[in-house]
């Protein structure tokens, strides 16, 4: 069992926090990418707003010069897009690969 004082310490050094060293442009398309991973996740992340936020942060990327963090947002924004599809045909897989964020899988025995 965690002590109410570790757990106080604990609160308070996240208040504290001064880790800003992170873009938020950055930030939101880490997690939309770290959202592919999940079903869940996903779908957190979609109810947040996150697909405008992550439009936002795609736009933001582009403005900053910094294409390989636009280029990540962009693949997470069409993976979000193949869940939806997905999901609007009720999963019936057809034409699918079998995965839901539409990456083919390892086809080697």
């Amino acid at each position: 069992m965690v002590s109410t004082v570790a757990v106080k310490r604990a609160l308070s050094a996240l208040a504290s926090r001064t880790d800003t060293a992170t873009r938020p442009s950055v930030a939101v398309i880490d997690e939309a990418d770290a959202a592919r991973a999940d079903l869940r996740r996903a779908a957190a992340f979609v109810d947040a707003d996150g697909l405008d936020r992550l439009d936002d942060a795609i736009a933001a990327a582009e403005r900053d010069g910094d294409e390989a963090i636009a280029e990540r947002g962009r693949e997470a924004r069409a993976a979000f897009r193949r869940f939806r599809e997905a999901a609007a045909d009720g999963g019936s897989g057809e034409g699918g690969d079998g995965r839901a964020d539409g990456v083919a899988g390892d086809t080697t025995e």
